[in-house]
């Protein structure tokens, strides 16, 4: 999975020198190429498309030369886009136009895939299919000519003032104008972009948009908002009564379970706009912290199954949560605990032992930590010149849980 970082709010656009120098020293190595930035809605309602071209393909050129400056890659791209209550008279022309160039631009720099919305502006709703059928189609000709994957992106839509669910936001219906095109074609060269916020306002289940999409999910953009407004905010920072407005929960869960291996986009435009330039930096690491983590959790089962064998570390209510969720499937041959009064005893089916038995495992057998003293159980681990793999089990996104909490008064390795 890659973790790649939207420039918005971070990168001027005329000068994106220190704006990327500061999103590479966060640790970003991946970096979106965010055609949209210099090709705006209003720009493109204007209508002034040669001039457009020309400055989209010029500074999308000063911001791929800065990232190669500072060692990042741009494997996706997104394509510009019209405003929803646009006023142009022939949208499907001026976008074939302008995101044929940002194919062309876009596969020049590097990227794989690029996010083109659909056209929805202007189109009546029965109208909506033939439209982008004819739309995509054409633009399919020349993402196989430059080896292009596009993806088609959930949108919302404006009713009186109130965000409701737009084109593409039915994930069955998202799904069958995929699966369509690529008949079409007859290639695999459409995909999903799915935008979690704009999941959140739908007030969609992200766990059952997921499985809905399955592999044809390719992307997904990070950003957090309060269900009823357009904004991109750091994940976890909406937050009311000590609650997330979005639903992490699911979309972890959903990503899991197909295995998702895909582009993770982190866009966080608004927060790093309300911060002060001189913050910034600060904000990224802490950004890149989230990312890494949303990467950890999505994973979590895609690294268990690298492991033909495997023993955990902790005798409590993580490693209940890790026997009753993945028991079954990757089973442990023990567990081991630091609190001696628990040393030959059996939980949850397994014995615990002392982890001095570690070190007689074989070096390819990994050690699951399920406790939440995950460093100081490694350093431990480390003292005992254990080399074998470590892996650090977190049960916040399991399937299920179990409610009754193990207590125990003293520090071990079962407060999971």
């Amino acid at each position: 999975m890659n973790i790649v970082c939207a420039p918005a709010g971070m990168v001027g656009r005329e000068n994106p020198r220190q704006g990327v120098a500061d999103i590479a020293a966060a640790g970003f190595r991946d970096m979106l190429l965010d055609m949209s930035l210099y090709c705006t809605p209003a720009e493109l309602e204007r209508n002034e498309a040669a001039v457009l071209q020309r400055k989209m393909c010029e500074e999308t050129a000063g911001l791929r030369n800065q990232c190669r400056k500072n060692g990042m890659r741009t494997g996706v791209a997104y394509a510009p886009y019209l405003m929803r209550d646009t006023k142009c008279a022939d949208t499907g022309k001026i976008m074939t136009h302008m995101s044929e160039i940002s194919i062309k631009t876009a596969a020049q720099n590097g990227c794989r895939y690029i996010v083109v919305r659909p056209l929805y502006g202007g189109i009546a709703e029965k109208d909506l299919w033939k439209a982008n059928r004819e739309y995509y189609l054409k633009l399919a000709e020349t993402a196989k000519d430059w080896n292009m994957m596009i993806l088609l992106e959930n949108q919302c839509k404006n009713k009186n003032g109130h965000l409701l669910r737009g084109v593409c936001s039915d994930a069955v219906c998202a799904a069958e104008w995929i699966d369509a095109l690529n008949r079409e074609v007859g290639a695999e060269r459409f995909g999903f972009c799915m935008d979690v916020g704009v999941c959140s306002i739908c007030g969609q289940n992200m766990y059952d948009f997921i499985l809905t999409m399955g592999d044809r999910l390719k992307a997904v953009i990070l950003r957090d908002c309060d269900g009823c407004h357009e904004s991109a905010l750091l994940p976890f920072t909406c937050a009311a009564q000590g609650r997330s407005q979005t639903d992490w929960l699911n979309l972890i869960r959903g990503l899991r379970e197909i295995f998702f291996d895909g582009q993770l986009i982190l866009n966080i435009k608004d927060t790093a706009t309300a911060f002060s330039p001189i913050l910034r930096p600060g904000l990224l690491a802490m950004a890149k912290a989230v990312a890494d983590y949303f990467k950890w959790q999505i994973e979590m089962e895609q690294v268990l199954q690298k492991f033909s064998s495997r023993v955990l570390f902790g005798a409590g209510n993580m490693c209940r949560n890790y026997m009753k969720c993945y028991g079954e499937k990757y089973p442990p041959r023990f567990t081991c605990d630091n609190n001696k009064a628990l040393w030959g005893s059996d939980f949850c089916g397994l014995e615990v032992k002392n982890p001095e038995c570690i070190k007689a495992l074989d070096k390819d057998c990994a050690v699951i930590i399920c406790n939440v003293y995950y460093k100081e159980i490694a350093a431990q681990l480390g003292q005992m010149n254990v080399e074998n793999p470590i892996v650090y089990f977190n049960d916040e996104y399991m399937p299920s849980f179990y409610f009754d909490r193990i207590k125990r008064d003293v520090w071990n390795g079962g407060q999971g």
